[in-house]
């Protein structure tokens, strides 16, 4: 039972920290970040099992994680109030080519990094931009003038 909520614990751990790092840095990552998140891993895995390297625990472990993850994804799908919490909302960065100074500070995105993403996306200049919104899984789409 030691596992289970270990296992419970570092899934409520490891959600809350993906909510305070944020969705850009998340979508974004260099071979630091890949890295440091293999360290992180195996970290993890020292906290849940400790000394445990049965496959008693291992299986444990891996039910635990598979069954929050189904119950969070279920909850985030009945219970409207829990999405914005659980998967984040969608942000808007630019408004016909003015770029909306607060929203980029709170997703610590420079006007130049966001520049780079529109030209990736064929946009030479921010006044082209109708709107660009940084969506939940960190990309920004861009909607673009008529």
């Amino acid at each position: 039972m030691d596992l289970v909520f270990r296992t419970t614990y570092v899934f409520f751990l490891i959600l809350l920290l993906t909510r305070v790092v944020g969705r850009r840095e998340l979508s974004s990552m260099e071979p630091f970040d890949l890295i440091l998140l293999v360290v992180i891993g195996d970290l993890v895995q020292q906290g849940v099992t400790q000394s445990d390297y049965s496959l008693t625990g291992a299986t444990t472990v891996i039910v635990t994680l598979s069954l929050l993850t189904v119950a969070t994804a279920y909850a985030t799908f009945r219970i409207r109030r829990l999405r914005p919490l659980l998967e984040g909302e969608p942000i808007v960065l630019v408004v016909d080519g003015e770029p909306i100074e607060r929203n980029l500070r709170r997703e610590r995105m420079t006007l130049e990094e966001l520049a780079a993403t529109a030209r990736l996306k064929e946009i030479g200049s921010l006044d082209e931009i109708r709107f660009a919104v940084l969506e939940t899984n960190g990309e920004v789409s861009f909607i673009k003038r008529e």
